[in-house]
């Protein structure tokens, strides 16, 4: 009797390989061939220096003496002495205060404020508006820091203002410092924040607007029902990259208060400026550092997430 043989499954041991994958497959790796170059790059300038940091913040590396030379490894030493230090908290705190004020909540409503009035607004309002606002976004950082250090100083522009209207000014830069370079940080970044929604608001269907309006919607109904929610992907990007950005602002800081008076600005970047360069401990300097990379990190996790595609 003769015995018939089943045929062997599919990618069973023995069988012929599938025709047309190893061309595929090689076709697959030439298309991202191009894509090494810019990869290895990334790594070496992008993802080494993060990670010789991380390294760098279990180690006692100094600018002067023993340890500049040849620093050792210490463990967690610098989180440790981070986690007592009275100052860490309250630079945190600051830090915190500083983003959500000057990042989150200032830039981006300025910043959907200010597209949604030129996107109404005559042209030669919304050209001269527009022109301001920018100015402020394409100046030298450094050229800015100046500028608004001799706009809120106690002999400034700001006082003087008040005062032709009969309003003594206070010492903005001693007495309320925070207050002073989160109101810089608005004015200098609100621009990046405008030009993105406007660009998102345009993208708008008109319709939509129009059929709320028609169904007595008011431009405050229309703007938290329909336009908010439509341009829900650009405002998280914008939330995610502000944020990014604010969490390391150092110059604009550092010209206009140096963290002070006392720690009263010293936000992260400043004092891990501070204790790497001007007590020239290193290691500990570069343990905040990773602090503020973890802070971004847990930021971006957040934003990311709400990028993600809506499943029915």
């Amino acid at each position: 009797m003769a015995t018939t043989l089943a045929p062997a499954p599919a990618g069973a041991r023995g069988s012929a390989p599938e025709p047309g994958h190893r061309p595929r497959a090689r076709r697959t790796a030439v298309r991202y061939l191009p894509l090494v170059p810019a990869v290895v790059l990334l790594g070496v300038f992008m993802l080494g220096p993060v990670v010789w940091s991380f390294y760098g913040s279990f180690t006692n590396a100094a600018l002067t003496g023993r340890n500049a030379l040849a620093p050792s490894f210490v463990g967690l030493q610098n989180y440790q002495e981070l986690l007592a230090d009275p100052e860490f908290p309250k630079s945190l705190w600051l830090t915190v205060l500083f983003v959500l004020a000057s990042a989150v909540v200032g830039q981006n409503v300025l910043g959907l404020t200010l597209a949604m009035l030129l996107r109404s607004g005559a042209p030669a309002v919304r050209t001269v508006v527009s022109t301001l606002v920018v100015v402020a976004w394409v100046l030298p950082e450094i050229v800015a820091s100046f500028a608004l250090y001799a706009f809120f100083h106690d002999a400034g522009t700001l006082n003087a203002l008040l005062g032709a209207v009969g309003i003594e000014g206070p010492t903005w830069l001693y007495e309320t410092p925070m207050l002073a370079v989160i109101l810089a940080n608005v004015w200098r970044g609100t621009a990046f924040s405008m030009l993105v929604y406007s660009a998102a608001v345009a993208e708008v269907p008109p319709e939509l607007t129009e059929a709320a309006r028609m169904d007595g919607a008011t431009a405050r109904q229309r703007l938290v029902w329909v336009i908010l929610p439509t341009i829900r992907r650009s405002v998280s990007t914008n939330l995610m990259l502000t944020t990014l950005q604010t969490l390391s602002v150092f110059t604009l800081i550092y010209v206009m208060t140096g963290g002070g008076p006392g720690t009263d600005s010293s936000t992260l970047p400043i004092l891990a400026y501070q204790e790497a360069f001007k007590f020239a401990q290193v290691g500990y300097g570069t343990a905040i550092a990773t602090v503020m990379l973890l802070i971004g990190a847990v930021f971006s996790v957040v934003y990311i997430r709400s990028l993600r595609p809506e499943v029915d």
